[in-house]
């Protein structure tokens, strides 16, 4: 008797897991392609030492964002910023975007207007060009595809794969706030849903609410790392969490590592309003995603040339044991950092 046929349901696998099966047979075939799928952003590169490196995105209206709490500017600002955030990370400068979307008959063109007031504004802010891109109508909801173009010299590139043991763990600004910022959105929206007479509570988050609804990309840091000459080991930035995005690093880079908890920087909004929720702030600021921050390795001697530079964090080291990627608690602990952050396809199907 035949056998039926198992499928795989992609809950099974995670996102990670994935994309690397279905791209495990992928072949470069142009020697202008420096850098293709593993990386935040491919790399390409057509003659001399400038190279261009491109990122793409998709958000999904339900899955990344919920309209009843997300105004349309900050939803077009936010588009773009999560895609310069990658070219950052390849210790590039974004220099232009494409803007595509999909878009049901529930939205009008004043609503889409208000999109591309926010896309303008983040091109203004980070001196890049909207060049192009598509539009189509879509059965239910929004769809948004942001792709950004850079550049950088080759010898200044850096990728996920270069940390080296003796690398000090670096990263800019501060984590889990994002985080706590959606949590709150999401508690106020449950609140006013049950009894819509009652009015949202944000005195005093103003901060996380930024950090989930508007945040920026980290072109000051690459700006700082440029002028001062240094050349990360390795980099990435932080939109699924820090702990994915350290076992990134370490995998791609063959070696392992270990992060203080106590050296985590975390805003004080951020911690008031996890012990409002009954959560270590430790949670969300190793498991948190979407702050967009910049997690990079260094030489101890390269650290020096910006010691004193007040938003950038040493949180660890880099070690030579690639099976040992652990949170040192404050006690001492060691307790293996897993990849916790966001995975686009963490929902199981609904049982009938």
């Amino acid at each position: 008797m035949e056998q039926k046929k198992k499928f795989t349901e992609l809950w099974e696998l995670g996102e990670f897991r994935l994309i690397d099966l279905l791209t495990e047979n992928n072949k470069i075939r142009n020697k202008s392609t420096l850098m293709g799928i593993g990386d935040d952003a491919a790399v390409i590169r057509y003659d001399g030492q400038k190279t261009t490196v491109i990122t793409t995105d998709l958000l999904v209206e339900g899955i990344h964002f919920d309209l009843a709490y997300t105004p349309l500017k900050y939803l077009g600002y936010k588009a773009v910023i999560v895609n310069l955030s990658d070219v950052y990370a390849m210790n590039a400068l974004p220099r232009q975007i494409t803007f595509s979307f999909a878009v049901s008959n529930k939205f009008t063109y004043e609503a889409l207007k208000e999109i591309y007031e926010g896309i303008y504004q983040a091109c203004e802010q980070y001196n890049v060009d909207l060049v192009g891109g598509d539009s189509t109508s879509s059965r239910k909801g929004l769809f948004i595809s942001v792709t950004a173009i850079g550049e950088a010299q080759e010898k200044e590139l850096t990728f996920r794969s270069g940390a080296k043991p003796g690398d000090l763990i670096c990263v800019s600004g501060d984590l889990g706030g994002a985080y706590m910022g959606l949590l709150l959105l999401e508690r106020e929206k449950k609140i006013i849903k049950q009894n819509p007479q009652v009015q949202p509570d944000w005195e005093g988050k103003d901060y996380i609410l930024r950090r989930q609804l508007r945040p920026e990309a980290r072109g000051d840091i690459i700006e700082l790392l440029h002028d001062k000459n240094i050349v990360p080991n390795a980099m990435i930035d932080i939109s699924d969490g820090l702990s994915s995005e350290i076992l990134h690093i370490c995998q791609r880079s063959g070696v392992g590592a270990k992060i203080l908890e106590e050296r985590l920087p975390i805003h004080e909004q951020t911690k008031e309003m996890a012990l409002e929720m009954n959560l270590d702030p430790t949670i969300p600021a190793i498991n948190g995603g979407e702050d967009y921050e910049l997690l990079f390795t260094l030489p101890v001697d390269e650290f020096a040339k910006i010691k004193d530079y007040p938003d950038i964090h040493v949180i660890g080291n880099i070690t030579d044991k690639p099976t040992e990627v652990n949170l040192i608690m404050r006690d001492g602990t060691p307790i293996p950092i897993t990849a916790q952050g966001w995975n686009s396809y963490d929902e199981r199907p609904f049982e009938e």
